[in-house]
Parts: C-alpha cells; sequence; structure tokens
C-alpha cells in the first residue's frame, strides 16, 4: 500500500473524532437503531371537512387517505373540536347542559316556548303573593300593614265603629258653615256647632271617664224644663259632660245657665253662646223656660267647684232659690241630676288667693299634678263616671205668683238640695273605686 493511500485512510477514520456529532445520533448509531418516521398530524381543517362530509353521507365520507399514514392518534384538542362540530345544533340552557355532563343523562332542550311558559307562571305567583302578603314592610323592617291595622282599630276603639260617619258629619258642617246655610236663635245658640261638639266630647265621656247614664227617662222628651245639679271639678266640665249625655241619650239639647265670669273672656264667652249657654239671669231663664228649651243650672257656683278635695261630695249652698222662682214662673218641672266622678278629675289640694284676685279669677287651683307637670298636669284623672236624672219635681202645683214667696222657694229649694246630696251618697256607693 502506498504512502498517499494510508494517508486518505487516516484521514478518514479521524476525522469523525475531531467532528461534533449529537448525543442521540450516537446512541443510535451504538444499538443500531435507526430512527422512526414522523406521524403526520391530521389538521383540525380538515377533520371539520371530515366531519361534515360524513354527516352528510355517513356510509361513504372518509379521511383522506393520504393523511392517514400509521397507527398514529389524534390529538386531544383535535377530538374536541370534531365532536363539538359533530354534536346537534339545538339550544341549552346551560343549567340543563351542566346536568347532562354531570349525571351522563341526555335531557330534553329548554325551548323559548317553555322559558315563556315559565316566565308568565313566575308572574302569576309573584301576584298571588303579592295580594296575600299586602304592603311590603319597610325597609328598617317596619311591617307597615300591621302599624295601619293597629291605628285603625285603635281609632274605633276611641272614636267608635262610625267614625267615618263623624268625619262625613264634620266635613258637611264645615261646607255648610262657609256656605252661610246655618241658622242661630235670638241667644246665639247654633245647633252644628253643638254636634260637632257632641262628637269631640263622646270619646272622653264614653272611653275616659266610662260615663254611666241612670234616669234618661225622667227627662221630659217635649217641653221645657229645668234640670239642677251638683257642681265640682276645679274645672266645670261636669257642665260640659251632663249637655253631653242629654243629647246623647235623651235628643234634646241642654241651655245652660252660666255666670257672669263665662261671657266676660274673650273666647269661651264666644263658644258658651254657641252651645246655647245664656246667663244665669231670671228673664233669660224664664225666656227659655217657656219657650219649651231644657235649661240647666249648678246652684253651687264658683264655690262648688273650688271647695278642697276634702270636702269632696259635700254640696255648698244653693243660693236665695232665684232657680225655683223662674220654674215657678214659667210652670216646668225641676229634675235634679246628681253627678260622681267630676270631684276625682282634678284633686284641688291648694290655692294662691293672692294671684287669683291679680289675674281676676276666683282661685288658682293646685292640684298633685299642677303646676309642678306643667301642661300634662291640665290632663284629666281617669275617674268613673254616674249620672243620674232623678225624679221630676213638679212646680204646676203652685200658682206662678207663689214665686214671690221666700220660704216656700227656700223650701222648694232645699228639697232640691237634700234630694240631689242623698243620691249622691248612693251613687258613691255602687261605684266603688273611684279609677278602678
Amino acid at each position: 500500500m502506498s504512502e498517499d493511500t494510508r494517508k486518505n485512510i487516516g484521514a478518514r477514520s479521524a476525522k469523525p473524532q475531531s467532528g461534533r456529532t449529537s448525543p442521540s445520533a450516537a446512541a443510535r448509531s451504538l444499538v443500531g437503531d435507526t430512527p422512526k418516521k414522523k406521524t403526520p398530524v391530521t389538521k383540525a381543517s380538515e377533520v371539520k371537512k371530515a366531519a361534515a362530509a360524513k354527516e352528510a353521507d355517513p356510509g361513504t365520507a372518509k379521511a383522506p387517505a393520504a393523511k392517514k399514514a400509521g397507527p398514529a392518534k389524534k390529538p386531544a384538542a383535535a377530538k374536541k373540536t370534531a365532536a363539538k362540530k359533530a354534536a346537534p345544533a339545538k339550544k341549552t340552557t346551560p343549567s340543563a347542559s351542566a346536568r347532562s355532563t354531570a349525571t351522563g343523562t341526555r335531557l330534553r332542550a329548554v325551548t323559548d316556548d317553555d322559558a315563556a311558559r315559565v316566565a308568565a307562571e313566575a308572574a302569576q305567583e309573584a301576584q298571588r303573593r303579592t295580594r296575600t302578603a299586602g304592603p311590603a314592610p319597610a325597609a328598617a323592617g317596619i311591617p307597615l300593614d300591621e302599624v295601619a291595622s293597629a291605628v285603625i282599630q285603635a281609632t274605633q276603639r276611641v272614636f267608635g265603629t262610625d267614625w267615618d260617619k263623624r268625619v262625613a258629619t264634620l266635613f258637611a258642617a264645615l261646607r255648610r258653615r262657609l256656605s252661610g246655610d246655618y241658622e242661630v236663635d235670638e241667644f246665639g245658640f247654633d245647633p252644628q256647632i253643638t254636634d260637632v261638639l257632641v262628637g269631640a266630647v263622646e270619646p272622653l265621656a264614653e272611653k275616659w271617664f266610662r260615663l254611666e247614664v241612670r234616669g234618661v227617662e225622667n227627662i221630659p222628651a217635649t217641653g221645657g224644663a229645668l234640670l239642677v245639679a251638683n257642681h265640682s271639678g276645679t274645672v266645670p266640665i261636669d257642665g260640659l259632660i251632663t249637655g253631653y249625655a242629654v243629647k246623647k241619650y235623651a235628643g234634646r239639647n241642654l241651655r245652660p245657665l252660666g255666670a257672669d265670669l263665662v261671657f266676660s273672656l274673650p273666647f269661651v264667652g264666644q263658644v258658651a253662646r254657641k252651645v246655647g249657654a245664656t246667663l244665669a239671669c231670671t228673664e233669660d231663664a224664664e225666656r227659655l223656660l217657656s219657650s219649651g228649651e231644657l235649661a240647666g243650672v249648678w246652684p253651687e257656683g264658683f264655690k262648688g267647684i273650688g271647695k278642697p278635695y276634702a270636702e269632696r261630695y259635700k254640696l255648698q249652698r244653693f243660693g236665695r232659690g232665684g232657680f225655683v222662682s223662674s220654674a215657678m214662673r214659667a210652670q216646668v218641672p225641676i229634675v235634679p241630676v246628681s253627678i260622681v266622678g267630676a270631684e276625682e278629675i282634678y284633686p284641688l289640694i291648694g290655692n294662691v288667693p293672692s294671684l287669683a284676685r291679680l289675674l281676676g279669677v276666683p282661685y288658682l287651683p293646685i292640684t298633685p299634678f299642677f303646676p309642678l307637670l306643667g301642661p300634662l298636669g291640665l290632663i284629666p284623672l281617669p275617674s268613673k263616671w254616674i249620672i243620674e236624672f232623678g225624679e221630676p219635681i213638679r212646680t204646676d202645683a203652685y200658682e206662678p205668683e207663689s214665686a214671690e214667696d221666700p220660704m216656700l222657694l227656700f223650701n222648694v229649694t232645699d228639697q232640691v238640695r237634700e234630694t240631689i246630696q242623698q243620691t249622691l251618697y248612693s251613687l258613691l256607693v255602687d261605684r266603688g273605686s273611684a279609677f278602678f
């Protein structure tokens, strides 16, 4: 072998040592393994075409032969894409799809008609619940429907079940007042104002004082009569309640005879005239009685309402008998009236005479709650009231000229006073406790 040949052989053997060969290729050359051919990956677009062809003709649609070489598997992404495209194109709700996937069962797809029907049923159910439950509660959690029901029940309990009729009557009277469609008599009496006042006093008399009225049949249904009652209570509420009882239970208007002080007050005098009161003088009393009206008188006057609580239900003097002479001249009966309950509404425990004279009033009362509690002390205590109308004392047995006899007037006056006093004692026993 020549020298040139040896050089060439050495050069070919040395060349692989100096060159760089990849480890995987070197390893395969040592074990004698040959690299395998790469499996072609089917593209997603071709899978889509194959799925569409199969759906059109499942028997003849096949994937291209050139692309299916060897046992290579389709990638997961291609499978999912093909499955989505091969599935039937139906509209299903997310909840139905989720349930179908989780349980492995096939559910019926919800159509638009089903959704409309369910929405209509839901609307009907919401309407039914709204009608049943009533108004929705406030944001703060207060049940407005229960509050409204409680207010209505309280109104009916205080003002009666016919409170709506009373409100209608009040507005009707107000309309007539504004239009000038009302009348007053020669004394200034306004019947419409009396009707309104009776409706306003009723809750106080019936609910607060729990008034009990006896002997209504002794009040004459027609013609004149003189009602004579005891006076008490620090504030003359007994006259107001007596007028209410006569109107409510006898159906007649009581015309009170008041003192001069009542009509000298700015506002009180005008209201007194409107409700039928007039001055307690012989002339006015005779005119009322002769015209067939019911007149009321409280002979004790300010001495009766201003007496201390320790002297309650002890009648003061009835004056000189002026009311008896008026009844005799008018030839009308005298009805004694006994009132129990007024003594306890403002228990009088003191008086300030000097301040009373300065203010021009008969007395300035001091009660357990006034002036200690201020305006709250003016609220009357809820004592139980009983008003009894006694048997009439006839005066027509005497001649009208007998009204000039002082002894006769004194005897009749004393008879009326003793009748009222004895009736008060019996009513106190019947009533029992003043407040319970």
